[in-house]
């Protein structure tokens, strides 16, 4: 049977909304967490992004629940050996259930800098080699690196966990969903998709964990929540690579007329109706997913997790 987490939203919501909510889903019967990691929101309408590892110290605090990051760029923003640190003192405050889940990124978080953007496929050579500089540095060991995108110069770090961080990759694709087969510990994705769950297990993935997540929006009028959707969250139904290429929130913003409410209604769990919610979840189920994650999108989060407390998660489970 899968295991259900919540996932965290700090595209949305502050540190103690998002720390508040931990405690919450904790109380409901969620299993494990997931926390988006944002340089921006994706519109100005969701208005928030705190520094992850901020507040990922402070859930450590809060709840005993196993705790993600989905996801991570360790390449452009962030050097991979300073992300490698974070994430190693993750897992030590967290006593071992933390997770760094990695994915190639967004230029909406990662050009910041004034970086180059790269194409898709430098991009994942980039992933490839910052998940080995990672992993070496989180034996203790000093590592010197001179590879084709990065240095690393007699760097060791001495606050490591007693086992080594796993990596989780995310794919939304092919090539990535290859990437995460060969070199991942886990396998993250966002449909789904039972076609690109046997891609990543008969291509080395095998038994290692699959992970998937979806955002939904209870409320009692279904209308009302399609709204709240469609204001907050109608990039996620974009086509296509301009959720990777465009470069800040005001874009995202420009698009919004090409996402309808009725698009939003078709595509995604609004309301109260217990069975739709139960559908959405028991897909990814269907499609072999070892972990499924919900995000309740909106402000109604002490109706979310009461409905899912009561009426979801016990026909989940």
């Amino acid at each position: 049977m899968p295991e259900y987490g919540y996932f965290l939203s700090c595209e949305e919501f502050g540190p103690a909304d998002l720390v508040e909510q931990a405690r919450m889903a904790e109380q409901a019967g969620f299993q494990a967490l997931w926390i988006s990691d944002h340089y921006h929101p994706w519109n100005d309408a969701q208005g928030q992004s705190p520094f992850v590892w901020s507040v990922i110290g402070a859930l450590s605090e809060a709840v005993s629940l196993p705790i993600e990051t989905a996801v991570t760029c360790p390449t452009v923003r962030i050097h991979p050996a300073v992300v490698a640190q974070a994430a190693a003192t993750s897992a030590v405050m967290t006593n071992g259930r933390f997770r760094l889940g990695v994915g190639s990124g967004e230029a909406l978080n990662e050009h910041i800098l004034g970086d180059a953007w790269p194409p898709a496929n430098v991009r994942l050579e980039m992933l490839e080699e910052a998940v080995q500089i990672m992993r070496r540095l989180f034996t203790g060991e000093e590592v010197t690196h001179y590879g084709t995108h990065y240095k690393v110069e007699n760097a060791r770090l001495y606050t490591v966990p007693d086992e080594p961080v796993p990596i989780d990759i995310s794919g939304f694709g092919p090539k990535a969903t290859s990437l995460a087969a060969r070199v991942g510990d886990g396998f993250i994705t966002m449909m789904p998709d039972e076609e690109m769950v046997e891609q990543y297990r008969k291509g080395g993935g095998g038994s290692k964990p699959v992970s998937g997540g979806t955002k939904v929006c209870y409320g009692t009028d279904r209308a009302e929540a399609v709204r709240t959707v469609h204001r907050l969250w109608s990039n996620q139904l974009l086509p296509g690579e301009m959720g990777q290429i465009l470069p800040t929130p005001s874009h995202f913003e420009q698009l919004q007329p090409l996402v309808s409410e009725e698009m939003v209604g078709e595509n995604t769990v609004c309301g109260d109706d217990v069975d739709e919610h139960v559908e959405a979840l028991t897909a990814f189920a269907d499609a072999g997913f070892d972990r499924i994650y919900v995000n309740q999108i909106g402000p109604d989060q002490r109706g979310f997790f009461d409905f899912y407390r009561t009426k979801v998660l016990p026909r989940l489970q």
